[in-house]
């Protein structure tokens, strides 16, 4: 888990409304009132469909665009602040990058913007490039680089200047598997050292993995947020699986509220309420009947979204 100290927020967003001008006289609202904090030493994720207004907050954060109103701080400063950006690093959504330049070049070009001197560059570039495990192509000019290698020179180059914020928005998407594994894995030994991470991702899976806290946006709205296990927990249920049940058991657990179905000659009972699986069990074993299994299940990070979109009306995608 995190590193989280209580308290101790990094960034804050305060009831952040912004609007853009179409040019007609009229605005598209991007965000609506949305309010949320990000804790030291966390991964935080932030989800939403297309056009839910995740790449509208990240530039807010970044202070690259202004908010109608509301209020956001990062580092309890405004985000236009200078020193506030020294603390940020940042990988894009397909970050580009001088493609003439190899990924020496590039993490010193990177390295000179914030000031290090050229011993401070070299040492720090010898420590991202083992770290994102590109000391073998560092001498390969960057138009020649795949996909992953391109959001592994990427991530480095958002940690040039050993950020305590760093926001990467979907930093696994279009990896392969093996790619995408070790850019997890870096994000959690960056947490083990106290780093926060904003993260974006379409890939839910990943989020329910790594993430502590998640916020879901949909159509600029915060329509849930929590810990996983406070957005999941909810959704859970005990399933028992049994054989060879009498029909006065069938009528104790359906008055129950559990849900009732047969499985290849088993019967499966689903109950929301936890604290009665020990009395459904006792009930069954007592009018001679077997209990197979007992699980605890919940829905995936997945699930949960979907059907909160689906609840907040968003348009279906055919």
């Amino acid at each position: 888990m995190s590193n989280t100290s209580a308290g101790e927020v990094v960034v804050e967003l305060r009831n952040v409304r912004k609007e853009y001008p179409t040019g007609w006289g009229g605005t598209i609202l991007a965000l609506d009132d949305v309010s949320f904090e990000v804790y030291r030493g966390e991964i935080f994720g932030l989800v939403g469909p297309n056009g839910s207004g995740k790449t509208t907050t990240l530039k807010l954060i970044l202070g690259l665009i202004f908010p109608t109103s509301g209020e956001i701080k990062v580092f309890d400063s405004s985000p236009f602040d200078i020193s506030v950006k020294n603390k940020i690093g940042f990988l894009p959504d397909g970050p580009y990058f001088y493609d003439f330049l190899n990924a020496d070049e590039l993490l010193d070009f990177y390295g000179r913007l914030f000031g290090y001197s050229k011993s401070e560059r070299k040492e720090r570039i010898e420590q991202l490039l083992d770290l994102v495990g590109m000391k073998r192509f560092r001498k390969m000019p960057l138009r020649n680089y795949s996909k992953g290698m391109m959001q592994r020179i990427g991530l480095a180059q958002a940690l040039i200047n050993d950020p305590d914020l760093l926001l990467l928005d979907e930093p696994t998407t279009g990896i392969d598997p093996i790619g995408a594994h070790d850019i997890k894995q870096l994000m959690l030994k960056l947490r083990e050292q106290g780093k926060t991470i904003f993260l974006c991702s379409h890939l839910l899976a990943d989020v329910q993995m790594i993430c502590d806290r998640v916020v879901i946006l949909n159509l600029g709205r915060v329509i849930r947020k929590g810990t996983v296990k406070e957005l999941l927990e909810p959704t859970a249920v005990t399933e028992i699986v049994a054989r060879e049940v009498s029909e006065e058991v069938f009528k104790y657990v359906s008055e129950l509220g559990a849900t009732v179905e047969r499985r290849d000659g088993d019967v499966v009972f689903r109950l929301l309420d936890h604290d009665r699986a020990p009395e459904v069990i006792e009930t069954i074993r007592s009018h001679n009947g077997h209990v197979v299994s007992i699980t605890r299940l919940t829905e995936t990070l997945e699930d949960v979204f979907i059907k909160a979109v689906k609840e907040a009306g968003a348009p279906q995608i055919t």
